[in-house]
């Protein structure tokens, strides 16, 4: 059989044919069978990434290669969409690479993963509008097909790469709002194909590279608030194919270059800030295209063109804040598609065109020398116009005009004529951008609610205060000039007035209206309600502007939520003082396009405040009540009527003033008797007036007692705040410590010494009025329950702060005085932090001539210096050495004793020369504290344990000690420990009698303007 089987005949030889057939059929359903897969490694590195990112599920992947609908323009698109592309074209369509990829507004935060960067084939990468932090590896030059790239909205930092220049095809590339530094790369001229780039806030300066030349595709640059200086480069001129150039608050010096002219297809420019050199706009005459033109703030010295009736595409023009002047060309304002135009701020002169476009809504001519009358197209509906501070004739009698105005303007002209001469106001206050608030001190805030667009201006019905604004807010179609936030805010009691602020996209002005003349003390107050302090993209935003009072710049690039430590809705306050001469107060917030523009929505950016308020620094003279309106019609029996009861009032209130001077003829005159011998005798209250101030010395205001008696917190009828200091009748030491206290006081005056309003001197009554300081003494804040943001730097300033008062003390003021009882309790911090130095007490005249006083021991044991304690001697040395209590205080956050510490730590000054001997001072700092400057804290430690040495001699004097704190002078080695540190054992006790005696003062509670030492601070002598 097998044989059998081995002869059978070979098949038909058609069935050798068929063979091949089935054999191609077969792979072909095989390939069909077999899809195709990323490549491993890309696959790798970016499930790593995912997971380092905590992403999960991402459209797209893993890559299939099936057909997909998503469009190239989706992963450039403000969307929150996750999304990744592969082409999977490669191998025979076996093998996929990943192409796209776009993680975008998800707050990813860290660093970016290295293996991104070993993602080769990628074209479109968006990470915008997350929180990523570091550099950018130089490893991004492996990614050389790159054509859209978009990091923008990140915490980014350090000097960009130049390894940049790699990605050769490179079409748009948005690294704005980041914080990095250093120049920008010359090799990125090699992004030849390149047409948008938005480097706007991206922190990146120095001058344009002059590569950069040869970008002749460029369609959009935003370069807007970086730290670019130089000049515009002229080659930017040469960009025939730019549509879009933002130059906003840079450093740019000036001119704007004559090139520009080249730039015929341009739709939008602006340009801001430019410094020196005077610009014209011979630039503009071919722009032909410009729907938006933004010069404000350059300098420009020029005319307006006459040919500007060729702009028929312009709908928006700025050209405020310069020095234009002439006329204003009739052409102008029948432009048939502008809509708002801001010529604030220039010198143009003549009268306002008397035909303009029904286009044309919003127009600001503020601020300069227009005359004339205004024309009829004031009537047009929901038109606004700001004619601030012009010499326009307003005719309050053409009822068609003036009802077409808003009230007032004829106040809010040249030299804001209202109320002249003497005044009738002496204080005003405004709860901007919010209805009327009352403040827990009893401040009343004048309503600001009224709606303001961008070219508009409101005066209260009293005439006392106006507000004037200017600025249309780019790129959002729905401004708003007010905001509002049901937070709770931090850093204040009074949370409901800053719960609403007014903003403004470019020039915001309140006017005091009235005022009577002299020194005033302005308020504002302040708080981030918009920009985040999340770990989030929402959080990297700044807003930037400058504050002026009285037209000058009192501070730049202010930034709130910069100012509250980085937190948003922590209130900050700033106080200026500033002089009135011509009855009225200007305050002007300005936006020099500095900040970010849109974080976290478009048009976030320009002032905003919360809170507005000024008192006088004079004794008032005006009655601060709105004048009555004068009734046209009299009634003559109301007259007579009048006329009899005045005169029967008149002769009772002789009857009684005869009376009163009799009796005061008949007693001693306590007051003359107790100011007499003091050369600059302060303001005197009546006992009555203190008394309603602090409404009957309730206990609810008592701020602490001592020694010599109690102290209140009052308010006056002009609204200041005050702390009255009032002395027993029983202490006959309490009269002596009043004149002390006056005549030191009285002598000195400095930003760092508390300031005293005046006194009261009726019958045995002794008080003394203070600056009233709302955050209380240094003790408090150190060593006791707060919310005060109190980090390192502002723990530095105060130590500066109290040195500078001290050296004013000792070396500056016409007095040389001794204060005698420098400790946390006597230093007072105001509503910025800023440490005063209060309770003089008892003062004695001083020959400077000689080495020292012996004088009774008066002070706080722990604070002591050894020669003063043990022996009475006292120079000014005594009180440097309780200046470095103070300091180890303010490094450590504790009291310089505390038993219930262990032995090596109970006694401050011990424990810090230890650790100084062993280099461990940095041991030493608060441990509530999250950072601080090492050196700095060094620094401290070092001037504090010299100005502890045991010798007098070798402490040094206070001037010293500021300028070694400054870093000015090297901090002296010190090579002796301090007095104090084993030979007494203490506790804080105020004492009032030599070192070794047991008779102790009564410690009142240690509160803000608390009386509770026996102090005497020592005038040495005149200078």
């Amino acid at each position: 059989m097998r044989m059998m089987m081995m002869l059978r005949p070979p098949p038909p030889p058609f069935f050798l044919l068929l063979f091949p057939f089935f054999w191609v059929c077969l792979v072909h359903v095989a390939q069909a069978q077999t899809q195709p897969t990323t490549d491993p490694n890309e696959a790798r590195a970016l499930d790593s990434i995912l997971q380092q990112w905590g992403i999960g599920n991402i459209s797209g992947w893993p890559c299939s290669g099936d057909p997909t609908t998503t469009d190239d323009s989706d992963f450039l698109t403000f969307s929150g969409t996750n999304l990744i592309k592969c082409v999977c074209t490669y191998n025979n369509n076996t093998l996929c690479h990943i192409t796209h990829l776009k993680i975008y507004a998800k707050d990813v935060g860290g660093v970016i993963p290295d293996e991104l960067w070993t993602l080769t084939f990628l074209t479109h990468l968006n990470l915008g509008e997350n929180y990523l932090t570091g550099p950018l590896s130089p490893s991004i030059g492996n990614l050389t097909r790159m054509q859209y790239f978009t990091v923008g909205f990140n915490a980014l930092s350090r000097e960009l790469p130049k390894e940049l220049g790699k990605m050769t095809d490179m079409r748009e590339i948005d690294i704005g709002i980041n914080n990095f530094s250093g120049p920008l790369p010359s090799e990125l001229g090699n992004w030849t194909k390149l047409e948008r780039l938005y480097i706007d806030s991206s922190g990146v300066g120095g001058e344009i590279p002059s590569t950069l030349a040869k970008l002749q595709n460029m369609d959009t640059l935003w370069a807007s608030n970086t730290e670019l200086t130089g000049s515009i480069p002229d080659f930017i001129g040469n960009w025939s194919k730019l549509t879009t150039l933002r130059f906003q608050g840079n450093s740019f010096d000036g001119p704007i270059p004559s090139s520009f002219s080249n730039l015929t297809a341009l739709t939008e420019l602006r340009i801001s800030g430019l410094s020196d050199g005077s610009s014209t706009l011979a630039f503009m005459k071919n722009m032909k295209s410009l729907n938006v033109l933004e010069l404000r703030y350059n300098n420009i010295s020029d005319s307006i063109q006459s040919n500007i009736g060729e702009f028929q595409s312009l709908k928006h023009l700025d050209l405020s804040f310069n020095n234009l002047g002439g006329e204003i060309p009739d052409s102008l304002f029948n432009l048939s598609s502008l809509a708002n135009l801001f010529l604030g701020n220039n010198k143009l002169n003549g009268i306002l065109p008397a035909q303009k476009s029904t286009s044309l809504l919003n127009i600001d001519v503020s601020y300069n020398n227009l005359n004339g009358s205004l024309p009829s197209w004031i009537n047009q509906q929901n038109l606004q116009l700001n004619a601030v501070a012009n010499n326009l004739t307003i005719d309050n009698s053409n009822s068609s005009l003036s009802s077409a105005l808003s009230f007032g303007l004829n106040c809010l002209q040249r030299n804001f004529p209202c109320n002249r001469g003497d005044g009738i106001y002496y204080n005003f206050s405004i709860k901007t951008g919010g209805p009327q608030v009352t403040s827990s001190n009893g401040i009343v805030f004048e309503r600001d609610d009224e709606t303001l667009g961008p070219a508009s201006y409101f005066v209260t019905d009293t005439r006392r205060w106006a507000v004037s604004n200017v600025g249309s807010f780019a790129d959002n179609s729905n401004p708003q000039y007010k905001i509002s936030s049901s937070s709770q805010f931090t850093n204040t009691v009074d949370s409901e007035l800053f719960q609403t602020a007014r903003i403004s996209a470019s020039s915001l002005r309140y006017y005091g209206l009235g005022l009577e003349n002299g020194d005033y003390n302005v308020t504002l107050q302040f708080a981030e309600t918009v920009i985040s302090d999340t770990t989030s993209w929402e959080s990297v935003g700044r807003r930037i502007f400058d504050i002026y009072i009285q037209g000058n710049l009192v501070q730049k690039d202010f930034d709130i939520k910069k100012e509250a430590g980085g937190v948003s809705k922590r209130v900050v306050q700033r106080l200026f003082t500033a002089r009135v001469s011509e009855n009225y107060l200007e305050i002007h917030l300005f936006w020099a396009g500095k900040g970010t523009c849109c974080i976290p929505v478009q048009g976030t950016y320009g002032p905003s405040i919360s809170a507005i308020s000024a008192i006088p620094n004079f004794i008032p003279s005006v009655s601060n009540i709105p004048p009555t309106p004068t009734s046209p019609k009299k009634n003559r029996t109301g007259l007579i009527t009048g006329i009899v009861v005045g005169v029967g009032l008149l002769s009772l209130l002789s009857i009684i003033a005869i009376l009163w001077i009799v009796r005061r003829r008949n007693r001693p005159r306590d007051d003359d008797e107790v100011l007499l011998g003091i050369d600059a005798k302060p303001y005197t209250f009546s006992y009555s007036e203190l008394k309603t101030a602090t409404k009957d010395f309730s206990p609810a205001n008592k701020l602490g007692e001592g020694g010599f008696g109690a102290v209140y917190k009052g308010k006056l009828s002009d609204e200041r705040a005050i702390a009255v200091k009032q002395l027993s009748v029983a202490s006959q030491q309490g009269k002596s410590q009043f004149v002390a206290e006056i005549v030191a006081i009285s002598a000195v005056q400095h930003r760092n010494l508390v300031k005293l309003y005046g006194c009261c001197i009726e019958g045995s009554e002794r008080l003394l009025v203070y600056e009233y300081l709302e955050n209380k003494s240094l003790d408090q804040v150190l060593f006791g329950e707060t919310s005060l943001n109190f980090n390192w730097s502002t723990r530095y300033d105060i130590c500066l702060g109290v040195a500078r008062g001290l050296a004013y003390l000792h070396e500056e003021s016409r007095l040389r005085i001794i204060h005698r009882d420098v400790k946390a309790s006597n230093i007072l911090l105001d509503y910025e932090l800023n440490p005063k130095i209060s309770d003089f007490g008892l003062a004695k005249l001083y020959d400077d001539k000689k080495t020292h006083i012996s004088t009774r021991v008066a002070g706080t044991i722990g604070y002591l210096a050894p020669e003063y304690a043990m022996r009475g001697h006292l120079t000014e040395k005594t009180d440097v050495f309780a200046f470095g209590v103070v300091a180890l205080e303010i490094v450590s956050g504790r009291p310089n004793s505390d038993s219930s510490l262990d032995e090596e730590q109970m006694y401050l000054l011990e424990w810090a020369w230890n650790l100084h001997e062993n280099n461990h001072q940095v041991e030493l700092v608060d441990s509530r504290l999250p950072e601080f400057n090492e050196e700095e804290v060094k620094r401290m430690i070092g001037v504090a344990l010299l100005c502890t040495q045991t010798l007098p001699s070798l402490r040094p004097p206070m001037s010293r000690v500021v300028a070694m704190l400054y870093g000015d002078m090297e901090v002296s080695t010190v090579t002796t420990k301090p007095g104090y540190l084993t030979d007494w054992k203490y506790d804080d006790t105020t004492t009032t009698s030599s070192f070794m005696s047991s008779d102790k003062a009564t410690k009142g509670a240690e509160t803000q303007h608390s009386a509770e030492t026996d102090t005497e601070p020592i005038i040495y002598g005149n200078l």
